[in-house]
Formats: C-alpha cells, sequence, structure tokens
C-alpha cells in the first residue's frame, strides 16, 4: 500500500476473496488510489488481468464469489448516489441549458466494454461470469441510474444472445442481467418477448424459475406466468404462484382464471405448492380486499364451482385464529340463522363452510358451533320456510332468463342449506324427528325442485341407521310421490236420477198392491197365496231400499279419495333418483328383500323402457347398483346392461358400462359364464334327454369362455371409439379390472399403452392420468403383471413400427415406448424385490424374445432398437440363461449387417463374456486367502480401476432414478439447484473435522495470481 487508505489493486483482489473482510473499506481504499492517478490506462489493465483469474472459474466457489461482488460494488461506486426530486428537477433545469450532457465513468464504461468484448469466448465458465457480472452491475445501480443508449443496445443484443446459450446457468445469469432492460408498456419488447419464449421452449427448470423471478407483469406476460403454474417441476409451479401472489392484483384476473389458479393449486401434487396457495396467494388476494371473505367470494363464481370455493374457505379458516373466526361471523339474527331476505349464495356458503370447519374440530368446537347454528327444531322449520317459496317454474316462464337465474340462485341456496342439516346436534330425539319430518315432507312435495330430490334423500337416510327402516321409508315416499292420493268429484247425471225415481215409484206401486193382495188373501183364508205374497213384499222392500242408496249416494256428490299412478318422466326421475340413493347408501351386504323387489318390478325395469333419456339413466344406474346387492339379480339382468352398454345414447351407455364394470369387479368374469350356462340352458328336460345331450354339452364347453371373450371384443371397440366419454371410462374400467386381478391379458395391455401414447387423446386428461397411474401401480405390484407386460413387449413394438403413414400412431416416438415397458419390468423396480439375484428375472425372458425376433430378420428396422435395448436390460445372475443368451448374441453377430447394431450386440457379449469371467474368478479365489495388497495395486493403476461396475449395482442405482435420462436432459440438468445428489447414510464426523475438511475444498485465487507474478 502506498498509503494508510490506500490498496495496491493485486492484495485488493487478495484480500477480496475473503468474506470476513469489509468490502466498503477495500472499495474506499482503491478508489482512493484511482482517483490520484492522472494516467488510468495502466490501473485499467491491472484490475481485469486480476479478474480474469476468477473469470474463468465456473464452479460457484466463495472466493470466486466475494471477488464478483467485489468487482461489481467498485465498479458501481463511481457513480453518483441518488437523488432527491427537488435535485433531479434541478439537475433536468441544467441539462435543458446546457447542450452537453455528461457521459458514463470512464472505469465503468471500460469494465462494461470488457465484459460485452468477452461475452462469445469459447470457454462457458468466461460466458457465465461476463453474464453474472453485468446482472449484479446492472443491480447494483441506483433505481434512476442512467446509462448510455448505445451501451444499453449492445448489453442487449449481447444478453439477448446469451439467454440461447448452452449452459443453463449462463442462461439464467444472461435472463437476470436483462431484468432492468424490460419496456413492459411496448408490446414489441425484445426482451419480454425472449422472457416469454424461455418459459414456454427452455427445458431446464431452474432458467424457466430465473425468468419467473424478473418478468414484468403486464397483459401480453400474464398469461405466460399462469400457464407455469402447470409446469412439470414443483419449483416452477411454486415461484409462479408466489409470482402471481406478489406482483399480480385479483382485479387483475378474470373469474375464470381465479377460479382455475385455486383449482389446480389446492389440489397440486406438492405439498409445497399447496402451501404457497394458502398462506402467499390467499391471504395477499385477501389483503387487497381489506379482509372480506365475502367480497372474494364475490370474485368466484360461487354457484358454477362450490367445491372449490369450499375448499377455499376452509384453506382460510384454517390460517384464522379462534377469536377471528368470532368476530367474523356472518349476519345472524336472534334465532341464529340468515334472515331469509339476507340470503345470498356467498354469505350462505360461507355459513355452511364456517359450520363445516368447526363441526371438524370436535369437542372443542361445540361451543362455538351453538353461537352459530341453531337447535334442529328450529333450524328445520327455518330450511321447511325456505323451501317452500322456492317456485316451480313452467315452460313458458323457464323461457324468462332473469326468472329462471332467480331459481336457480334459490335452488343453489337451498343445496347449502340441506348440507347444514350434516352440522346439526341429532342426538335430541325431538329435533331429530322434526328434522325428518320435513326431509320426508319436503321428497313428498311435488314442488320440490328435481335437482333438490337426490340431496335430501341422502340427508335423510344419514340420520337412520337402519337399513331396513331406510327402505320401508323411502318406499313410503315413492308411493305417496307416484301414487298419490287424489280427491275425486264426480257430477250428478239428470237422466240417472229420474230413472232412479221412475224404479222406486214401480218399486212402491208394487209393494202397495202386493201388501193388498195379502189382506184379501188373509181375509179369504188362502194362507199359500200369504205366504208367497209375504215372500215377494220382503223381495220388494229390500229392491226399494237398494233403489234409496242409490239416490243418496247420486244426490250427494261427496269427493272421494282415489290413489292415480303417474308415469310422467318428471315424476318417474324423481322416484328413480330417491331409489338410486337408497341403494347407494346401503350396505353392500344387504341382501335385496320384498319391497326392494317389488320397487324393482314396478318402477325400475318398466322405466329402462321409457322415452325419456333421463329416466332411462338414472333406471339403469338404479338397476346397476341394484345387481350388486344380488347374485341372482346380476345373472338376470346381465345380458340387458350389455345391449344397454352398446344401443343406447352415450350417457346411458356409460352408466350401462359402469355398471358391468362394478359387477365384474364384485363377481369376476365367472358371472358371465354363470349367465350364459342360465340363457343356454333347455327350460324342461327329461332325464333321458338330459343325459343324452351331456356329451354334447362337454363338446361346447367353451360357451363361457366365448361369452366372456365377447365381452372383451366389446370393450376393446369401446376403446377406439370417437366418443372420449365412453373411451376414459372404459379405459378406466379395464385398468381396475387388470390391477385387481380380474383379467390378465397382454394384448389388452397393449391396447391400453398404444391408446395412453396415441395423439389423439392428448386433451383428454383424465385418461392420460388414469393410465399414467395404472402403468406404474400395475407393473410395481407383483411379477406375475411384470409378465404380462414383458407380453405386450413385441405386439406393442410391431403395432408401432407396423403403423401406416396416416395413422395417428406413426407420430409415437417408439423409442419412449420401449424405455416405459423396460422400465415397467425392472425387477429392482418391484414393491417387493426377490431377494435372490440369481432367479430368473422378466428381463431375461424379454432378451430372449428380443434376440428371437432378430433373427427372424436381422435386415427389418426394429433391429436396431432391440439391440439397442438390450443394454438397457437389468440381467440376473443364472449363469445357464446367460449362457444361453451369449449363444444367441454370437450368432446375431454373425448375421447382423448393420454397424449401429453390431457395435451393440458385440459390446453386449463382451459384458457378458467379462461378467463370466468374473464369475470365475470369485469362484476360484473364493478358497483362497486375501490378498491385502490387492486393493493398492488397483488403486496405482488408473486404467485397471476404471473397469465398469457390476451389472447388478449399475442397475441398482439406476432402478432408483426411474427412466433412465438421455443425452439432452443431463446436458439441460446441469444447471444449479437441479440434480441433487441423495444423501449416503454415513458415520457422523465431528464439527472440527467437517470445518477442516471444508477449508481444504475452498478455492484460493492466491496461488495462481502469486505463479503469474513469478513467472512474469
Amino acid at each position: 500500500m502506498t498509503a494508510d487508505n490506500e490498496i495496491e489493486v493485486k492484495e485488493a483482489f487478495q484480500r477480496a476473496q475473503k468474506g470476513h473482510n469489509n468490502k466498503a473499506k477495500l472499495v474506499a481504499s482503491l478508489k482512493s488510489r484511482y482517483n490520484k492517478l492522472e494516467d488510468k490506462t495502466l490501473f485499467h489493465e491491472e484490475f481485469v488481468h486480476y479478474l480474469k483469474y476468477a473469470m474463468i472459474v465456473y464452479k460457484r466457489e466463495p472466493a470466486v464469489e466475494n471477488v464478483i461482488e467485489f468487482v461489481a460494488r467498485f465498479a458501481t461506486s463511481f457513480q453518483s448516489p441518488p437523488k432527491t426530486d427537488e435535485e433531479e428537477q434541478q439537475q433536468e433545469e441544467e441539462e435543458e441549458e446546457e447542450e452537453d450532457a455528461e457521459d458514463d465513468h470512464p472505469f465503468l464504461s471500460f469494465i462494461f466494454n470488457f465484459l460485452l468484448e468477452s461475452h462469445k469466448a469459447n470457454s462457458h465458465a468466461v460466458r457465465f461470469r461476463v453474464c453474472q457480472l453485468i446482472n449484479k452491475l446492472l443491480g447494483s445501480m441506483a433505481e434512476n441510474a442512467q446509462i448510455d443508449d448505445d451501451l444499453f443496445d449492445h448489453i442487449h443484443q449481447a444478453m439477448l444472445v446469451r439467454v440461447t446459450d448452452k449452459f443453463p446457468n449462463v442462461r439464467i445469469q444472461a435472463a437476470l442481467a436483462m431484468t432492468r432492460l424490460q419496456q413492459p408498456k411496448d408490446p414489441d419488447c425484445p426482451t419480454i418477448n425472449a422472457y416469454m419464449l424461455i418459459l414456454e421452449n427452455d427445458t431446464n427448470a431452474e432458467v424457466r424459475r430465473a425468468v419467473l423471478s424478473c418478468i414484468a407483469m403486464s397483459p401480453q406476460t400474464l398469461p405466460k406466468v399462469l400457464k407455469r403454474t402447470r409446469d412439470t417441476k414443483e419449483n416452477v409451479r411454486k415461484l409462479a404462484y408466489q409470482v402471481l401472489a406478489d406482483k399480480v392484483h385479483i382485479k387483475a384476473l378474470t373469474i375464470a382464471q381465479r377460479v382455475t389458479l385455486l383449482q389446480q393449486g389446492l389440489h397440486d401434487s406438492s405439498e409445497a405448492v399447496r402451501e404457497m396457495v394458502r398462506c402467499r396467494l390467499l391471504p395477499s388476494w385477501m389483503l387487497r380486499l381489506d379482509g372480506n371473505i365475502i367480497e372474494l367470494l364475490h370474485r368466484l363464481d360461487v354457484e358454477n364451482c362450490a367445491q372449490t370455493a369450499l375448499e377455499t374457505l376452509k384453506a382460510i379458516l384454517k390460517g384464522t385464529l379462534t377469536e377471528e373466526l368470532q368476530q367474523n361471523r356472518v349476519q345472524l339474527d336472534n334465532r341464529k340463522v340468515i334472515p331469509v331476505d339476507l340470503l345470498s349464495c356467498e354469505n350462505v356458503l360461507y355459513w355452511r363452510a364456517l359450520c363445516e370447519f368447526i363441526k371438524a374440530e370436535g369437542d372443542d368446537g361445540d361451543e362455538m358451533l351453538e353461537q352459530v347454528l341453531p337447535d334442529s327444531a328450529t333450524y328445520a322449520e327455518y330450511l321447511y320456510g325456505y323451501l317452500k317459496a322456492v317456485p316451480l317454474l313452467s315452460e313458458e316462464q323457464r323461457a324468462d332468463f332473469n326468472q329462471l337465474e332467480l331459481v336457480m340462485t334459490k335452488e343453489f341456496i337451498s343445496q347449502q342449506l340441506i348440507h347444514l342439516i350434516g352440522c346439526l346436534d341429532t342426538n335430541e330425539e325431538g329435533g331429530r324427528k322434526r328434522v325428518l319430518a320435513v326431509l320426508q315432507e319436503m321428497l313428498a312435495l311435488p314442488q320440490t325442485p328435481s335437482s333438490l330430490v337426490s340431496l335430501l334423500t341422502e340427508k335423510l337416510l344419514t340420520l337412520i341407521s337402519d337399513d331396513n327402516r331406510r327402505i320401508q321409508t323411502v318406499a313410503e315416499i315413492i308411493s305417496d310421490v307416484r301414487e298419490p292420493i287424489m280427491e275425486a268429484s264426480q257430477p250428478v247425471d239428470e237422466n240417472v236420477s229420474r230413472r232412479q225415481q221412475v224404479q222406486l215409484a214401480e218399486v212402491k206401486v208394487h209393494i202397495m198392491e202386493a201388501k193388498q193382495t195379502l189382506e184379501d188373501c188373509i181375509t179369504a183364508q188362502d194362507f199359500g197365496r200369504a205366504a208367497e205374497l209375504k215372500d215377494s213384499i220382503t223381495e220388494l222392500e229390500n229392491r226399494r231400499n237398494q233403489v234409496l242408496q242409490e239416490i243418496a249416494e247420486s244426490s250427494q256428490p261427496a269427493d272421494k279419495e282415489t290413489r292415480t299412478e303417474k308415469n310422467d318422466p318428471e315424476t318417474l326421475l324423481r322416484c328413480l333418483t330417491m331409489c338410486a340413493e337408497l341403494l347407494k347408501q346401503m350396505r353392500i351386504k344387504k341382501q335385496i328383500g320384498p319391497t326392494i323387489s317389488a320397487l324393482m318390478a314396478s318402477l325400475v325395469l318398466p322405466s329402462i323402457a321409457n322415452a325419456h333419456p333421463a329416466v332411462r339413466n338414472m333406471a339403469v344406474v338404479c338397476l346397476g347398483t341394484c345387481t350388486l346387492h344380488s347374485k341372482e339379480l346380476a345373472k338376470n339382468h346381465m345380458v340387458l346392461l350389455l345391449q344397454i352398454a352398446q344401443l343406447d345414447e352415450v350417457k346411458i351407455r356409460i352408466s350401462a358400462l359402469r355398471a358391468i364394470i362394478d359387477l365384474l369387479l364384485l363377481f369376476g368374469f365367472q358371472l358371465l359364464s354363470e349367465t350364459a350356462a342360465t340363457q343356454t340352458a333347455p327350460q324342461s328336460q327329461s332325464p333321458d334327454r338330459q343325459e343324452e345331450d351331456a356329451p354334447m354339452g362337454e363338446e361346447k364347453g367353451d360357451t363361457p369362455e366365448d361369452t366372456a371373450q365377447s365381452v372383451l371384443v366389446m370393450l376393446s371397440e369401446f376403446l377406439g371409439s370417437e366418443v372420449s366419454d365412453l373411451r376414459t371410462e372404459t379405459a378406466e374400467g379395464l385398468a381396475k379390472l387388470m390391477y385387481t386381478g380380474r383379467i390378465s391379458s397382454a394384448k389388452m395391455l397393449s391396447h391400453l399403452v398404444l391408446l395412453w401414447y396415441n395423439p389423439l387423446t392428448e386433451d383428454d386428461t383424465r385418461l392420460r392420468h388414469c393410465l399414467g397411474v395404472f402403468f406404474q401401480l400395475y407393473a410395481r405390484e407383483s411379477r406375475v403383471h411384470q409378465e404380462v407386460v414383458e407380453e405386450a413387449f413385441l405386439p406393442t413394438v410391431r403395432t408401432l413400427m407396423n403403423a401406416p403413414a396416416t395413422s395417428p400412431l406413426a407420430e409415437v416416438d417408439i423409442n419412449n415406448v420401449v424405455e416405459l415397458l423396460v422400465e415397467l419390468t425392472r425387477p429392482s423396480a418391484l414393491i417387493k424385490p426377490s431377494a435372490n439375484t440369481e432367479e430368473v428375472c422378466v428381463h431375461d425372458f424379454l432378451a430372449v424374445r428380443m434376440c428371437g425376433e432378430m433373427l427372424k430378420d436381422p435386415t427389418a428396422p426394429e433391429v436396431r432398437l432391440y439391440a439397442k435395448t438390450l443394454s438397457n436390460l437389468e440381467l440376473s445372475r443364472d449363469g445357464t440363461v446367460r449362457k444361453d443368451l451369449l449363444t444367441l448374441l454370437q450368432q446375431l453377430v454373425q448375421v447382423v449387417k448393420d454397424r449401429v447394431c453390431l457395435r451393440a450386440l458385440e459390446k453386449m457379449v463382451s459384458q457378458l463374456v467379462d461378467s463370466k469371467e468374473q464369475a470365475e474368478l470369485l469362484s476360484a479365489s473364493a478358497l483362497q486367502p486375501l490378498d491385502v495388497n490387492a486393493d493398492e495395486a488397483a488403486t496405482d493403476d488408473p486404467s485397471k480401476s476404471a473397469k465398469r461396475p457390476k451389472r447388478g449395482q449399475r442397475k441398482a442405482c439406476t432402478a432408483k432414478g426411474g427412466r433412465k435420462p438421455s443425452r439432452r436432459a443431463e446436458s439441460s440438468e446441469e444447471s444449479d439447484g437441479e440434480n441433487v445428489p441423495e444423501s449416503v447414510p454415513m458415520v457422523r464426523t465431528s464439527r472440527r473435522a467437517r470445518a477442516a475438511a471444508l477449508e481444504k475444498t475452498k478455492l484460493d485465487l492466491n496461488t495462481l495470481i502469486n505463479q503469474e507474478a513469478n513467472v512474469s
């Protein structure tokens, strides 16, 4: 040092490497020396000379990072400090008076120019440090700092080049360096366009994260940031939600965007992302809405996304203190209910969410629940009053959109009020009876909207625990709805009345005549004749009484109560909905009783032939659910369900298909054989005839198998359907059947794999997700399942290889499919892998199959694919298998002409030979004493120590990571924070030892600097 407050450049760089040194003092000392120099050129050259030592180091060493930080501070220290508003105004006035403005400081311009000249260096370390330094220089400048336009353009162009660099770390620093070069108001800003391109296309997650952290929010960039909430990497999704919480106002998002964000964020597979939504996004929205929960619900479409809104409310309430919960109570009156005139979709949903949240707290929330919810009887009256007020619209009124919207709102509020029944304390008998009475009455009322029937039935059945009582209650309600008591009045017919009066008069005349004749006979003592007349008088009097009764009945047209069966679609749909809900709530082991059988005969089966599609669909649902309770019923109606699944409308076919899949899952394919046997069995045969037909039945014993085969053919045809819902439902059903072991079909599995990869199913998210989960679970479950996958390997490959150019399967990457099937059949991927490494594994059979396929036609195009795949297999150590495989490979080497295939096969042969020799050496040395110097000799000779590890060990490592990463993935995953190796369990060292080891690993630039100084 030349003085106490000055320092040499070399010493400054040496001291800057130490983290404990005060950077501000070093900057001040070096700046003092710089200011005293008249010729700055030598200083510039010396400064850059020592800076280059740090710039050639790619690794993020602490010493190098300290030097870079020091350089950035020193370079930006020459800028004038930030000025206040008054000083800026004065400066603007002076600049207007002066024509020439001052340029940037020479040293800062020199550093920038040096960095811009070096950004195209061949070394990726230099490119990385250039971008890092530019980022730090621009970031260290004041907010109101200005640079020359030409310099701005040069930096801009250089960084636009570097964001396309091969190395992710360079791209990250280049993206960060362009943060202050953005112009959000310019729709054609190159920086923002580059950022959006990176977010869409960059393969490295850390680069996407870097861009997310610095991109400016605008209507142009918002959709790109929203798309990153569905990124494949957890860290990117998490940062995307954080950026939206910090930078985007809730009003800047549409209702659909808000709902989608909450729906995806609260159901994300990562707990960290869900936590980010709960703890950052929702609180920031609440903060911008002044903590008003009802206002937040207004910003969501609660009527169409009630479930998402409920989950949002529960996430907010979860982070709320108990005192705040009591303060945030809804507007309840003295009855502890919301007044009917104040009910809205938002406050009733919040009331429901609050009550359910408190109810979930258990005994701790009982006291608070009593403050926000009335007793059961009071609530039942409140619910009854509101439900009766919901109007029932006619067809003409439904055409009026305003009236329809009003009724839909009332129905939504009614649904939430019905849901609140689950929070009531129904232990008290009186209140529970009143709630039951209200629910039964509302179900029987024809004015109750159809959309509430299912929910009312569910809550009713929840309050009744006994299945028999449930059946009886619902059957009575269905009877009242289907056959209501009608008051019928008959009008008086005048002709009938006149005829009855004439009959009465005639009878009276005959009676009078008979009585007169009787008296004459008695006087004449003709007692025989008198007895006959007496009997005729009795008959006439009975006739007179009968006529009088008929006249009385007809003259008093009293109203009569009669039951009339209703068969209109709306009534049938209500009854079937209640029946379906009852069958769902019943225990699966509950047998079908007389009441259910009567409902099936009188309601369900006749409705299957109804002309109305909604009625048919609900009838099929009832039939499918009912057959789960009775195997006999399932056998009787299986054929009907199969017919419906093929012939009716799509929605009804899907319901029938679900019923068929459920029956096969519960009873197995044996149900089909029993059904076929019942259908083919003759109704009545003599014993002799049955004995004669017995041999014929044995010959045709494949009938049950044919039935099962025909069902599988039908399901296979459904997989190729153009209707996506039917295709998805079939795939999901087959996946369930295969996973539970009801089906074991390599052909069907191959069909599912091809369906998963088919570009036509790209938009079918549910199908892709279902099959993606199924393949992993199915293959890892057992070795038997892996054998099915292995059997499906060659048919799948053949289908893809032979797919015509016009087929969508021609676009599928066959290498990707083969990698998947190889990983699924990997022995180490099993949940319970075999401990016996000598056991023959699935990959052994797969290798033999591929070798046999290659020997069939050595010139086929798929030979190269098979040869490449052989090296990725995890073979067992069984000597017989390896010997057979070696023989096959040696035959292949003789016949295959393709050079690439030949190299792969020769490599495989050499590996098998090496492993065979190693096994022989191990077996030979097993009886010999251990050579202590063997390890030392191996470490002395690097060529010997670099031998390829054993196959079992290599695959044990790769199996943990799942699919083998491609070369492109390896090159893109080398950025900071991406590939963190798994921690290996080891003995915990002492703190002193760890500190000493850490000190040894630190890079020190002093050695290089001193060495260069000595050479010069």
